[in-house]
């Protein structure tokens, strides 16, 4: 039922995809309706031409028969022969001349008429006015023949009288028909039409010639940009010439130059930025372990402070606590840019794995008036993992989903199949636009700049869930809606050789499939 529909929609994009097709289409188009133009023109006029030589010629003819006849019919030899006698004479006479015209005389008792044509070739017009007048008149006609299977044929006839040395007046017509000039003018339209033919295949081949030279470039270009685009800068193109596609060639070498340095100029940049973070972090390791020593002194024997002091104590200890769990993100996040992460793989049952963490993180969730949903599907949820770096992702995903519930429900379901087992963690608090889905795993990023954090963290924790996913050879999506919540799923292969193909939950949530459409 569709097809009709969805042809016209093929045409079209076969239409805009081919530069080379359009280019062929139109011109072409155009080569056709300049040839009919110009062989219908030349026709006109050929025809036209030929018409009017004809006409010339028939006068010419007919004014010369005329004189003989004449000359014939007032000759003393034939003053004593019947007048009928003498026009049939002269009939013969004529008939000497078929290949050039046919002969109708209007005798006094009927008409003479040369073999082979009918007398009403003859218009009535004519006879009426060659009756009335004198003179010499001519009129096209369509001679018609006395066989019948011989079409009409368009012509020319000349009519006028005859007179008699008694002075009676005899009608004679000469009938010139245009067979020649037919099979002319009908040679000229085959070799117009040949030569139209002709030039329109030859102007086709000159166009895709052409269009070849243009595009042929212009699609090395594009491919060239593809692999730009793709990393490959050190392509470049070959400059040919000073024409317009050299100068696109050139313009795109200058580009993948400028780029490559500026990828260079990126690459060190980020290089000396990875290696300040780990050497800041690596060197800060050391009296960070001193300062939480003394702090974790100080906040043992807070009960014998004053009340300020002991206030000081506290926050000085969760601060330092806070600044630990940072410089440990950091330095996870410089063995991931170094390449030094390993994996520790062991057999281990994620949902047991998923309910373990979801128990720690209960006090946490009470505290802010968000109740934690665990949902196991029964079955073989067991793969080859860090047990420490799934862990670390639950716990980041768990405390990311719990801060921002608003106090309302989060929940954590895990399921498996063949190839994978999978962890989603929905939360109903403010979620996030659709665009930003890519963007919650970069480092330092919030949704929302100006909310403040409950929990605290350094903001890296969903940078090293998604790397400790990758090392899995896993996937770690999200997805959200303003005002909607989040969810977030990982998904992870039961064994380090396997690579997925799908998950066996899905990203986007069930309930929020089912909302019914505003």
């Amino acid at each position: 039922m569709n097809r009709p529909h969805n042809r016209p929609r093929g045409l079209a994009q076969l239409w805009w995809s081919s530069l080379p097709l359009r280019v062929l289409v139109s011109t072409l188009a155009f080569s056709i309706v300049l040839l009919v133009l110009a062989g219908v023109l030349l026709l006109n006029q050929t025809t036209a031409g030929v018409v009017e030589a004809k006409k010339e010629s028939a006068l010419n003819e007919a004014a010369g028969a005329y004189a003989f006849m004449q000359e014939q019919l007032r000759n003393p030899d034939v003053r004593g022969v019947a007048i009928h006698e003498t026009l049939n004479r002269l009939a013969d006479l004529a008939d000497a001349q078929v290949a050039q015209y046919r002969l109708v005389i209007q005798g006094p008792t009927s008409s003479l008429v040369s073999a082979g044509i009918v007398p009403e070739s003859v218009p009535d017009e004519l006879r009426r006015a060659v009756e009335q007048s004198e003179g010499m008149f001519v009129t096209p006609t369509s001679v018609q023949f006395t066989d019948a299977e011989a079409n009409p044929v368009p012509g020319w006839v000349v009519g006028t009288s005859l007179i008699s040395t008694t002075g009676e007046r005899f009608p004679v017509f000469y009938i010139f028909p245009m067979t020649a000039e037919i099979q002319t003018l009908r040679s000229l339209q085959a070799a117009v039409l040949v030569t139209g033919v002709v030039l329109t295949a030859a102007l086709s081949l000159v166009a895709y010639l052409v269009t070849a030279q243009v595009v042929t470039p212009v699609r090395r270009a594009s491919r060239a940009a593809l692999r730009l685009a793709s990393g490959e800068l050190d392509l470049r193109l070959k400059v040919r010439g000073t024409d317009d596609i050299a100068s696109l060639a050139q313009s795109m070498n200058q580009m993948a130059s400028q780029l490559q340095q500026r990828i260079r100029e990126l690459e060190t940049l980020s290089t000396l930025q990875q290696r300040f973070v780990s050497d800041v972090s690596h060197e800060l390791r050391t009296p960070m372990t001193t300062i939480k020593m003394a702090a974790d002194m100080l906040h043992e024997a807070r009960d014998s402070f004053d009340p300020v002091q002991r206030r000081s104590a506290e926050l000085m200890s969760a601060e330092i606590d806070r600044f630990d769990l940072m410089l440990a993100d950091l330095l996870e996040i410089s063995r991931f840019d170094a390449g030094a992460a390993v994996l520790a793989l062991d057999e281990v049952d994620v949902g047991a794995l998923v309910r373990s963490e979801v128990d720690d993180h209960r006090g946490l969730a009470e505290s802010l008036g968000v109740e934690l949903v665990v949902q196991v599907e029964p079955g073989d949820n067991t793969a080859q993992l860090d047990s420490r770096r799934i862990r670390r992702v639950m716990r980041n995903l768990i405390t990311n989903a719990t801060e921002h519930a608003e106090g309302r429900q989060v929940r954590i379901a895990v399921a498996s199949d063949q190839e994978a087992v999978a962890v989603t963690v929905r939360d109903y608090g403010v979620g996030f636009e659709a665009e930003d889905a890519a963007r919650v795993f970069d480092r330092f990023w919030r949704a929302d700049p100006s909310r403040t954090r409950i929990v605290g963290g350094s903001g890296l924790g969903l940078s090293i869930a998604m790397e400790d996913a990758r090392l899995h050879h896993g996937w770690l999506t999200a997805w959200g809606r303003p005002g909607r919540g989040a969810q977030f799923r990982l998904t992870l292969p039961r064994t380090s050789d396997l690579v997925l193909t799908g998950s066996p939950l899905a990203v986007i949530p069930a309930d929020d499939i089912a909302r019914p459409s505003r």
